[in-house]
């Protein structure tokens, strides 16, 4: 069985929630304060026995209005559902524990259990008298946390809630619900034997080659073991002995001293007795850490983080003893589940990525049935299936579920899937790309010179993406559509988040009536000069299928279709005087500075006549001759075209995005340079941070 539902209502920052879980890892995300932690803490009040189910006033969601608050006294109520696995046998001891919880007897079964807190009934009517005149809703949790809070009572409910059937607690103790929070001093709980979870899985793990030997059966593993512990005791006999030598001239001393106080009376006086057990060694046992070298380290000496994996692996050492009923008989656990909260609190990146996969073994291993983790981390996020996600996120003051691997989904019952889409964002959902699942809100670009520049040049515009929690991120030209179907609102399973995606119009030309003719990039100026020719293109697909309208949470922004290209080509057209844009790294540095200089009061011919001669010149100067635009627009596009043939990709944004950034530092001083942001930039980042 596995835990496939969790229904919460009026608990913490959570009105009314339904989060389905599968089996297996649960990958809880989500940004601060979106309610994992209380996603946990409400699944803690059923199943943990170590915490105490008596709630306060501020464990109520405290967005109810005041007609809710008068209608009736608030109620906490926390639902569990419960099904049943794939390979379950239903003889197994799982269904046998949740018998009396089951609420659909088909296969696959279904039982729930639902935590509730409530206010006794009998002073139901009281509560709506006393707060029936009361006009603010912060005036009447004053009244509940002052006069009714001591009043309310907790119950768990087996089955349907409406039968009012009190779940038993043996069957709630067959859960074991192992939680360990971000804040943990695992080293104060593992140094030695003395501690009760290394010395349960020392007992339990003790002559683990005979309990493990699959060629004895139960009672020839038995007498092997008692053999041993004969021979243990006998030998622990002989050291108790030999200390009582060692004792024996000591002892009589001792005893004159009881004599001379008085403590020997009544023919009795004080001695030595005992006897050496196996788990009373347990606790001269201290967990080391084995070097290569040979040398061993005390484990409180040893990293934290490393000591919280070791830790994770005692736990489920101890989760395995617990559950096996030949060592704990009817005490013995039937649902282990692991609990952890933001392990990357105490994990390098790279152990964080071993921790999933220790995780996935235990679980095909069967040590452990479920494991929920909650995580900031896009190494975790990039680590585990997009079916194993599940995403927490507040619109407005609500807080909303999304299930990323469910927006590949072709139909809303998901009896259709793009796998295509599904396997690329698998495969690429790499550290750097999972943040798209934590941000608030996104600008995804093409390439790497847009996720350099766009940040800076935000701050021309006079914004923050930092401040407004924008994250830029590069998804390849072609694949926006595969990332975007994790944000499409037409999938009620996608997140919310308002996407801005920056692509080039990029416009392309394919030669008509000649046969295997592809399509090549052509410059703005030679779009449309020769249709007899060629057959002409831009790159709009993406706009067209998400069109701009008021209510979408995903818009497009491009170039103009009469004049654009790509990012490069529009910085210089926009700044076409601006030798700012001329990087260490750009070639024809020399050309270039001298034909933005030429823009303002040089003619075509002349500017013409000072570019190095190629055949990419050749092609420049023909289309400009026979375009019908204006003489400031050809100069203009004679500088965009050389810019754009001059620079590389990554080496230029990097170079162009430091001077920018050194540029803002003297604003408003003589040495600042205006620099013009491509407009269709600024609206995207104007839109997105809206």
């Amino acid at each position: 069985m596995f835990i496939s539902k969790i229904h919460i209502e009026n608990f913490r920052s959570f009105e009314n929630i339904e989060v389905e879980l599968h089996e297996g890892i649960n990958v809880i995300t989500g940004h601060n304060n979106c309610g994992k932690s209380n996603l946990l803490i409400a699944m803690a009040l059923i199943f943990d026995n170590t915490i105490s189910r008596q709630l306060e006033v501020d464990d109520f969601y405290n967005g109810l209005s005041v007609e809710k608050l008068k209608e009736s006294a608030p109620k906490i109520k926390i639902t569990v559902t419960i099904m049943q696995s794939k390979d379950e046998n239903l003889m197994s001891d799982e269904l046998v524990t949740v018998s009396n919880w089951l609420v659909l007897l088909e296969t696959p079964y279904q039982a729930q259990i639902q935590y509730e807190y409530f206010l006794s009934s009998g002073e139901e009517e009281n509560y709506k008298k006393r707060v029936s005149g009361k006009e603010s809703a912060k005036e009447i949790w004053k009244i509940i946390k002052s006069e009714y809070i001591r009043l309310y009572t907790y119950k768990i409910w087996a089955g349907n809630p409406d039968n009012r059937v009190v779940a038993d607690g043996d069957s709630l103790r067959k859960f074991d619900y192992q939680f360990l929070n971000a804040i943990r001093d695992v080293e104060r709980d593992m140094f030695s034997g003395r501690n009760s979870l290394l010395k349960r899985v020392i007992d339990f793990f003790m002559d683990y080659e005979i309990k493990s030997d699959k060629n004895l059966d139960e009672i020839q593993k038995s007498e092997k073991i008692k053999e041993r512990k004969e021979e243990f005791a006998e030998n622990a006999d002989e050291i108790i002995k030999k200390l009582h030598m060692r004792l024996e001239a000591g002892n009589q001393e001792i005893l004159s001293y009881a004599k001379d106080i008085g403590a020997s009376f009544d023919k009795s006086e004080p001695g030595f007795e005992g006897e050496l057990t196996e788990s009373e060694l347990y606790s001269v046992l201290k967990l080391i850490i084995k070097q290569e070298t040979g040398m061993t380290l005390p484990i409180d000496k040893n990293g934290l983080g490393y000591n919280n994996l070791i830790f994770m692996s005692l736990l489920l050492s101890k989760m395995q003893a617990d559950s096996n009923g030949k060592y704990m008989g009817s005490n013995a656990k039937v649902f282990p589940m692991l609990v952890i909260e933001e392990p990357e609190a105490h994990l390098h990146p790279t152990m964080q990525d071993k921790f999933i996969k220790f995780l996935n073994k235990n679980i095909e291993q069967k040590k452990v049935k479920q494991v929920f983790i909650t995580t900031h981390s896009t190494f975790i996020t990039a680590a585990v299936q997009l079916d194993d996600l599940i995403c927490l996120y507040r619109d407005g003051n609500k807080a909303r579920i999304a299930y990323p691997g469910r927006t590949f989904w072709d139909d809303i019952e998901g009896k259709q899937i793009n796998e295509t889409s599904k396997k690329y964002v698998q495969r690429f959902l790499d550290a750097t790309k999972s943040n798209m699942l934590f941000a608030e809100k996104i600008i995804m670009v093409e390439g790497i010179a847009e996720q350099l520049l766009i940040p800076v040049l935000a701050e021309y515009t006079g914004t923050s993406l930092a401040d407004n929690h924008v994250a830029v991120l590069q998804v390849g030209g072609r694949y926006f559509e595969h990332f975007l179907r994790l944000f499409d609102q037409k999938n009620p399973t996608a997140i919310n988040r308002k996407i801005a995606c920056i692509t080039d119009i990029d416009p392309i030309r394919k030669k008509k009536n000649v046969k295997g003719a592809s399509f090549e990039k052509c410059y703005p100026f030679e779009w449309g000069i020769e249709e007899t020719v060629y057959e002409y293109k831009l790159n709009t697909a993406l706009a067209e299928k998400y069109p701009e309208q008021p209510e979408s949470n995903i818009r497009v922004f491009s170039q103009d279709k009469e004049f654009g290209k790509t990012l490069e080509y529009q910085m210089a057209w926009d700044n076409p005087s601006n030798d700012l844009l001329l990087t260490e790294s750009i070639s024809n540095a020399e050309e270039l500075r001298d034909l933005m200089g030429m823009v303002k009061e040089k003619s075509i011919d002349d500017m013409i006549e000072r570019m190095h001669g190629s055949e990419e010149k050749q092609r420049i100067v023909s289309a400009v001759k026979i375009s019908t635009w204006e003489d400031s627009l050809k100069k203009k596009a004679i500088v965009s075209s050389r810019y754009l043939n001059s620079v590389g990709k990554g080496e230029n944004a990097l170079e162009l995005a430091s001077a920018l950034k050194d540029n803002l530092l003297s604003k408003g001083t003589k040495n600042f340079v205006e620099i013009i942001v491509p407009e269709y930039i600024t609206k995207a980042i104007k839109w997105v941070c809206e």
